[in-house]
């Protein structure tokens, strides 16, 4: 990889590692708006000071905004959405081998 490349993919990696980011996004996964108060409780655990960061952060960066009916995600968000999909099916095969 370039060093292009590896400083677009740290730059990526270091915004979603952020606290409840990825949550955020895949609470809105499936493309309908939610209200402020919907998405803290569609996520769970997270106060409304750091969801409103992280919000801020999320749109900043291009992946979700707020339109009339609440927050979506953007085409972008959508996209970077469809490539963490395999992540469910790898998740539920690795929660389902046996450890050791």
């Amino acid at each position: 990889m370039s060093p292009k490349e590896n400083i677009a993919i740290n730059q990526l990696l270091e915004q979603l590692e952020r606290r409840y980011a990825l949550r955020i996004l895949w609470a809105l996964r499936d493309g309908h708006p939610q209200t402020f108060r919907l998405l803290q409780d569609s996520v769970g655990g997270i106060t409304p000071n750091t969801l409103n960061t992280r919000i801020k952060e999320l749109r900043e960066a291009g992946f979700m905004e707020h339109g009339s009916d609440g927050y979506t995600v953007t085409l972008q968000g959508q996209d970077l959405l469809k490539r963490l999909s395999d992540l469910q099916a790898f998740a539920n095969r690795w929660a389902g081998k046996p450890k050791g």
